[in-house]
């Protein structure tokens, strides 16, 4: 059964833990991420203060995803009651719809992926202090000692990361100043980021007023002048994230917590999972990852993703029809056009209300049962490939993002209409899906991944593996994943990692799909909570590193959340006063308020 509330409630289940047998847990995308929220949480910090320390850590050690000058979501569940930031990076007040395209109406080439022209408005920092200034227990200060110490005293370079700065670097051609900063990381050395220190302690300080004013602001104007760029200083000082209200519906005894717009993925993953429990009688006996199995899931995912191409953006600029697509009557109809047999043709599967890849993600829960589920990027690997210049960070390309030309695909291979425009101060669609599933009003899974267009087809997946196949939480994680998103037609992406059989490719060969290996096929970090215990599994298709800690191991205090904690001297509250260029243009109704 599934149903949906944009405000919901909770289900009541028997057998889950109470808060204060669970252990802590994190799974992080790598190591260094693993030992900051360790020792967090370890110094009687929460599950929030530890994702903060978690959010820098990786700007340091994660380039090529984790940042400062990107964005994301985070989907927060804080002593049973849920919120959702959105933190994404904005449109510059100078951007414009047909930025990116020449005289000829035709896009042009790498102008909306590479260098500094390509970036939005960077919503990281100001993100993570605002969930600190919330729901922190720690000292900001505090919660970013382990990322200066690791700018300062180096991290040891694993031989994954070399091999993607190089294939980045090959693609850039030197088009950027990447390789003055990346050019030294080497396997097995210890690599120290001076420049990137001085940014962090400077944030430190003086919370965001350290990166949106100041010397790190005249930096990154600084390399707009030389690299082209749009952001302003007005467009830096209105920066502001936003509180919306987290969609959630009932899934299989669980209440799912997830992403609202702009973010497409949440809508994605909960339409997928009804459509889904709509079509158990087709699904009943088929093995997972049969043939019949993985076309029936190509068939729920490419309408899906015809609803993603016509319906949605930034809700502060475009009112996207959430309920009518999520409205279970709606999705039953939609499974109901599902072909048993073989594909649907492309040309058929149209927006069912008429017309009108590289991220990172960390997962966490405290012993007080409280969880952070956050996903934050670049957008591609390395982002722009634009260092600021004296700051040490790199720079997003999120501008791809938008629509730069309605109809046209992105780096993702997705096609988004005018509702995802580009406009002064809008936020671009995403497919970030951080997600928390509970349980009698407790915590039950915390999960997300990375993937660009993939991400919520792939959380699909390892929830259906778990659920629906009992499968223990490392194997649903490990199995193989298939995505579809309705464009190229009839086309299957598949990963070399984990692969389908060879019979079970030929039988959909000979149904009409087609294969296209899309390489590294996603990074889950999941935890689960159960009467069993706590697991926590970091994808083995990345270098993540997943923990339990024993509850001994954190302090016994139980927190208290502050309405007003102190902040630095001069701090702005963030999005109270509305403010041109990324500020909100309204304050969307029913969001839950810390």
């Amino acid at each position: 059964m599934f149903g949906l509330a944009l405000l919901g409630g909770t289900v009541a289940h028997a057998g889950h833990p109470s808060p204060a047998s669970v252990s802590a847990a994190v799974a992080a995308p790598d190591r260094y991420g693993a030992d900051t929220a360790a020792e967090i949480l370890a110094a009687g910090g929460n599950a929030v203060d530890a994702a903060v320390g978690v959010g820098f850590t990786l700007a340091v050690t994660y380039p090529e995803a984790g940042n400062l000058g990107g964005g994301g979501f985070a989907t927060v569940l804080i002593d049973g009651r849920p919120y959702f930031l959105d933190y994404r990076e904005c449109a510059p007040g100078s951007a414009s719809a047909g930025m990116y395209v020449d005289a000829a109406g035709e896009l042009v080439p790498d102008a909306s992926t590479v260098g500094a022209g390509a970036a939005a408005v960077p919503g990281t920092v100001s993100g993570l202090w605002e969930l600190h200034h919330r729901f922190g227990r720690l000292a900001w200060r505090a919660d970013l000692a382990p990322a200066i110490r690791y700018a300062h005293e180096g991290f040891r370079v694993g031989p994954l990361l070399v091999a993607r700065r190089d294939a980045f670097a090959a693609a850039l051609h030197g088009r950027t100043n990447f390789l003055t900063y990346f050019g030294a990381l080497a396997a097995d050395a210890t690599f120290r980021q001076p420049e990137l220190e001085a940014t962090l302690r400077r944030i430190a300080a003086a919370g965001p007023r350290g990166f949106y004013s100041g010397r790190t602001a005249d930096l990154i104007l600084a390399e707009m002048a030389r690299d082209h760029g749009h952001i302003a200083r007005a467009d830096l000082a209105a920066y502001r994230p936003l509180w919306r209200a987290p969609l959630e519906g009932d899934w299989a005894g669980y209440h799912v917590i997830t992403a609202p717009l702009p973010s497409s993925g949440g809508i994605a993953l909960l339409s997928m999972l009804a459509m889904k429990a709509d079509l158990a009688a087709s699904f009943a006996g088929v093995p997972l990852n049969s043939p019949q199995y993985v076309h029936l899931l190509a068939e729920i995912e490419k309408r899906v993703f015809a609803d993603r191409a016509s319906y949605f953006g930034d809700p502060d600029f475009y009112p996207a029809p959430v309920a009518q697509l999520l409205d279970p009557v709606y999705l039953a109809r939609r499974a109901a056009e599902v072909d048993l047999r073989r594909p649907t043709p492309t040309g058929e599967v149209k927006p069912g209300l008429g017309e009108h890849h590289d991220t990172t993600h960390f997962s966490i829960i405290d012993r007080w049962g409280n969880a952070v589920s956050n996903t934050y990027t670049l957008n591609d690997d390395f982002g722009s490939g634009a260092v600021v210049g004296g700051a040490g960070f790199l720079l997003n390309n999120e501008m791809d993002d938008f629509s730069a030309k309605p109809g046209t695909p992105n780096i993702y291979g997705v096609v988004g209409g005018d509702a995802n425009a580009i406009a002064p101060g809008k936020r671009p669609l995403s497919t970030m899906t951080p997600t928390i599933l509970t349980e009698h009003g407790r915590v039950a899974v915390a999960i997300g991944t990375l993937g660009g267009s993939r991400i919520a087809t792939w959380i699909f997946q390892v929830l259906s593996n778990w659920h629906d196949f009992h499968l223990p939480l490392a194997e649903a994680v490990a199995a193989p994943r298939v995505h579809h998103q309705l464009l190229p037609p009839d086309t299957l992406f598949e990963e070399p990692f984990a692969t389908l059989a060879p019979a079970v490719r030929a039988e959909l060969t000979a149904r009409g799909y087609r294969f296209v290996n899309q390489g590294w096929s996603g990074d889950i970090q999941a935890i689960a909570v159960g009467s069993d215990g706590v697991s926590a599994i970091s994808d083995p298709r990345g270098r993540g590193v997943a923990r339990v800690l024993p509850a001994s191991a954190e302090r016994d205090r139980r927190p208290r959340f502050s309405a007003s904690p102190a902040r630095p001297p001069g701090q702005r509250t963030a999005a109270t006063k509305p403010a041109p260029g990324c500020a909100p243009r309204r304050s969307p109704p029913g969001i839950p308020r810390p």
